[in-house]
């Protein structure tokens, strides 16, 4: 099982957007995903048309009240599954903020959907800021996928959340995470600046960005109103499309090693080892 923590402090990059189309994509091809929705707004929760439900956060799992699975609900799309969002979260940043082990919260509440492995992919739709849930986010992932719009200040918020990254490292919380993928958003092929902030990103960070650009599109903007995903509300668009091609670049990126297999060496013929 792999945490993928989607991040950005930047708002209005489409961090939401890839996460809940690109866990669809991934359920769509038979993955078993999880989406945890760490923004107190629960932007991801009414992406999946799950915004009436109450008290069903992880609030009480993240100060010890209950455990994580108590908290996973079945979307009504196969294979997907969403921890939901609520205003409570937004108490609990205070309230972790208090504890001795404030930043591996997250990462112990987790612990045991790595031991079941339940699922084979869990992402993390972070609030978009630099605060408790977001540090827990990245001390409790196996690597981040970070959402760049298309625009003059991509890089301004990159250099930061790899800041960040770097912070949490040197703490001690999570010495292993890293920046694994780089999605632009947005993409708009009718200006120049979109291709040339696309450039410069790839200029920077080479193999981490993704080759799938995420387009501008009205469908995508018009999708979360529905409670739907892209793939549903307009399955044969750009941007489903974009979030399908997305997910299979994204597994081949987590494909299982292959084994290595060493060949056996050959006994040494009796003819070579016979003294003449």
């Amino acid at each position: 099982m792999k945490i993928i923590a989607v991040a950005n402090q930047k708002g209005g990059v489409g961090k939401t957007t890839t996460a809940v189309n690109l866990a669809a994509a991934l359920a769509e091809k038979g993955q078993r995903v999880l989406i945890v929705d760490l923004d107190p707004q629960g932007n991801a929760t009414s992406a999946v048309g799950m915004q009436d439900l109450e008290a069903e956060s992880l609030y009480d799992a993240l100060l010890g009240g209950s455990t994580v699975t108590e908290k996973i609900l079945p979307t009504r799309l196969t294979n997907l599954f969403l921890i939901p969002a609520d205003l409570d979260l937004a108490g609990a940043e205070i309230e972790i903020a208090r504890r001795d082990d404030h930043l591996t919260r997250l990462q112990s509440t987790l612990s045991i959907l790595r031991e079941d492995g339940t699922f084979d992919f869990v992402l993390l739709d972070c609030p978009p800021s630099l605060g408790i849930l977001m540090t827990n986010a990245l001390a409790a992932a196996d690597e981040i996928l970070t959402p760049i719009q298309c625009e003059y200040f991509a890089l301004e918020g990159l250099v930061k959340i790899v800041r960040v990254v770097e912070q949490v490292r040197n703490s001690g919380a999570n010495d292993k995470v890293e920046i694994g993928g780089i999605v632009m958003t947005m993409f708009d092929a009718r200006t120049k600046l979109s291709g040339q902030v696309v450039q410069e990103v790839r200029t920077h960070f080479a193999e981490r960005v993704y080759d799938t650009v995420i387009p501008r599109t009205v469908r995508l903007s018009e999708a979360p109103s529905f409670g739907q995903t892209i793939l549903e509300y307009d399955g044969s668009g750009t941007g489903a499309l974009a979030y399908r091609a997305l997910a299979n670049e994204f597994l081949k990126r987590h494909a299982p090693a292959a084994p290595t297999i060493v060949p056996a060496l050959s006994p040494t013929p009796s003819s070579e080892t016979r003294e003449t």
